[in-house]
């Protein structure tokens, strides 16, 4: 389920609120320059599905964003428990940063938790299967797939370079629960 829980940025003991409703996540992300979306994400895939078969199965909707706005590069996230990079793959999105361009996202099975640093509050948005994410340019941010991850999200770019992280050496994100204790 998606869930939204938001934090005062120094105090990760204690929750100022706690979302479950679509429209009312959507709108306070809103507040923030944050796009949030539904899309239909049901096309079977297996647990250790390669990119291409993602490619696939979502090439309408990646057709769909590309024109809408303009990526010219798309790429696969496919995490699964016993991947050989787990534990590094999450260490390396675990640190907080930023990017020169938005990120999107689009979560295509599995779930995952971007925690986004804005207006002196921590926001904690576990992404479930169907959502999409744009966090504008400069969003200071950091992502957690967890212990055991699971999930396949589609990344577009409007840099050939794709993902590109600019680290801000924070350790902010070494205080706040993990996506583990909230999923």
């Amino acid at each position: 389920m998606t869930t939204l829980t938001v934090y005062a940025e120094t105090d990760a003991s204690r929750a100022l609120n706690h979302l479950q409703d679509f429209g009312a996540i959507r709108e306070l992300l809103a507040g923030l320059g944050v796009e949030f979306e539904r899309w239909e994400a049901s096309r079977p895939l297996s647990a250790t599905a390669a990119p291409e078969e993602v490619f696939a199965a979502y090439a309408d909707a990646i057709e769909t964003l590309k024109k809408k706005y303009g990526f010219v590069t798309v790429d696969v996230v496919s995490m699964h428990p016993e991947h050989p990079n787990a534990a590094e793959a999450r260490g390396k999105f675990l640190a907080e940063h930023t990017h020169d361009d938005f990120e999107t996202r689009f979560f295509v099975d599995g779930a995952g938790a971007f925690y986004i640093r804005a207006g002196g509050k921590v926001y904690q948005l576990i992404c479930t299967q169907g959502d999409l994410i744009n966090l504008p340019a400069n969003t200071t941010h950091w992502f957690d797939m967890g212990p055991k991850p699971n999930f396949k999200a589609i990344r577009f770019f409007r840099i050939p370079e794709g993902w590109v992280g600019r680290f801000t050496g924070d350790a902010i994100a070494e205080r706040f629960p993990k996506y583990e204790a909230a999923a």
